[in-house]
């Protein structure tokens, strides 16, 4: 359940422009430390759909860093990246921007607010149904 700011017993009402949709999209990956001490979490922003030359942008950036693990082709239950966007959702369901702009400040603060909590995304990695090993 998500808090709200109208009064109790009466649903909230978000006005918004008829016809926008303004959207922002976000890729992103947890890292683990070889020590297991220090979290990481990298991500992009694009205003239009990601493609291939998106995702290769912050792969070519991580492999920098990180050495990979591989998965299933889809496995969203041993993905900790699916609790960095449950727990990013969770604080912008009340979030009612005017614009683009607006939209952007709101995820970038949710964002960053879980990138800067070990515990936050030590929370994604442990609920994830990744091997021991891999946590």
């Amino acid at each position: 359940m998500v808090r709200t700011w109208a009064p109790q017993g009466q649903t909230p009402i978000h006005r918004h422009r008829p016809g926008r949709r303004d959207k922002i999209f976000v890729i992103s990956g947890i890292s683990v430390s070889p020590r297991r001490r220090r979290l990481g979490l990298y991500y992009l922003l694009f205003y239009d759909n990601i493609g291939q030359d998106e995702v290769c942008v912050l792969l070519r950036e991580l492999l920098r860093r990180l050495r990979i693990e591989y998965f299933p082709s889809y496995a969203p239950q041993l993905n900790p990246d699916e609790g960095v966007w449950a727990l990013a959702k969770q604080q912008l369901a009340n979030s009612c921007p005017n614009d683009v702009d607006e939209l952007m400040e709101d995820i970038l603060g949710s964002i960053d607010g879980i990138r800067n909590s070990q515990e936050k995304l030590r929370g994604c990695i442990v609920h994830s149904e990744l091997p021991f090993s891999l946590r």
